[in-house]
């Protein structure tokens, strides 16, 4: 799992031509829970099919030529890297809503995470 194998994925994509912006997220394992707990890691599981479903739903916003993620599943600790999202579009005012809504989509619909606690 990597940003880099990500990248290059994309940029072999056959209409590469049109990107103009990659944008990528890299989320991570946090010490502290939002409510401020200490965390010594979570388990995290996916719902594969929820996740084509809005990967295929967010390709076809405008100027959208890819979208890829790699989801970490299972026991995780503090500083694992748990996902990376990469979108790749024509112009920031198309990519930038994209991954915002991609990556919200994916925290609601299709990973559940349990927080270790210390």
């Amino acid at each position: 799992m990597g940003l880099t194998t990500l990248i290059e994925t994309v940029k072999s994509h056959p209409d590469y031509a049109q990107v103009g912006m990659i944008l990528c997220h890299n989320g991570i394992v946090r010490g502290t829970s939002r409510d401020g707990r200490s965390v010594s890691g979570l388990t995290l599981t996916v719902d594969h099919e929820a996740l084509d479903a809005n990967l295929s739903e967010q390709r076809q916003r405008s100027g959208i030529v890819e979208i890829l993620v790699e989801i970490r599943e299972g026991p995780l600790k503090v500083g694992d890297d748990v996902m990376f999202i990469v979108v790749a579009g024509d112009l920031r005012d198309h990519v930038i809503p994209v991954l915002e809504d991609t990556l919200n989509a994916i925290k609601k619909r299709v990973t559940h995470k349990v927080e270790h606690f210390v």
